[in-house]
């Protein structure tokens, strides 16, 4: 029988993948074709469709880290997920230490949600719908796992930045955002608001 902490820990593992899947949307200009409804969903679709053939490649472990990693840095809207991480101390952070900190954050992500891959081998993801939600667009699907209950599963995808990215995920009512922002807001706690030394964490973390 699975423990009471089990629907929390699927939850967070498909977060993680969730994120995993946010750095493989392609981008497209802004201007005469910008973002809409169909092309929102093909994004998440074709993000979806090269998370799994990733996750089901048989690499090593240190081999789809580093791959998402890069993925991840290259497709998603890495300042923005950082500084939403960082909470009201990235308001007192200078250039460079941030882009530190970013980088930090960026390996941290990468090897974090790479260490969870494994448990959805053999599951599936089924895009719903897409819809215009506030300045960006939501699009939703539907999460099959072996063995437990369908989660649903929103997306947010926006080009406000110039390109289009994927910048949050809302599982079963746990926010992406959210979590990442408690996470590591207890990190900084832990070295008394010390930037640097929350980047020297980061480096190690995940």
């Amino acid at each position: 029988m699975p423990s009471p902490s089990t629907p929390m820990k699927t939850r967070r593992g498909f977060l993680a993948l969730s994120g995993a899947a946010a750095v493989l949307l392609a981008l497209r200009p802004v201007g005469a074709l910008a973002l809409n409804t169909d092309q929102s969903r093909a994004l998440i679709e074709t993000a979806l469709g090269e998370v799994y053939s990733v996750i089901n490649s048989g690499q090593a472990p240190a081999q789809m880290y580093r791959q998402f990693e890069t993925i991840f840095a290259r497709y998603a809207d890495v300042g923005i997920i950082a500084r939403s991480a960082l909470g009201p101390a990235a308001r007192q952070v200078g250039g460079a230490e941030f882009a530190a900190y970013q980088q930090a954050f960026q390996g941290y992500v990468g090897r974090k949600y790479g260490k969870r891959f494994r448990e959805f081998i053999g599951s599936k993801i089924e895009v719903t719908g897409a819809r215009p939600l506030k300045s960006f667009f939501a699009v939703t699907s539907v999460a099959y796992l072996n063995g437990r209950s369908p989660m649903q599963v929103e997306w947010h995808v926006s080009d406000k930045s110039g390109q289009s990215k994927f910048f949050n995920i809302i599982i079963e009512g746990v926010n992406m955002l959210a979590t990442e922002r408690s996470e590591i807001g207890a990190m900084l706690a832990r070295r008394n608001g010390d930037i640097a030394a929350l980047t020297a964490d980061l480096q190690q973390a995940g």
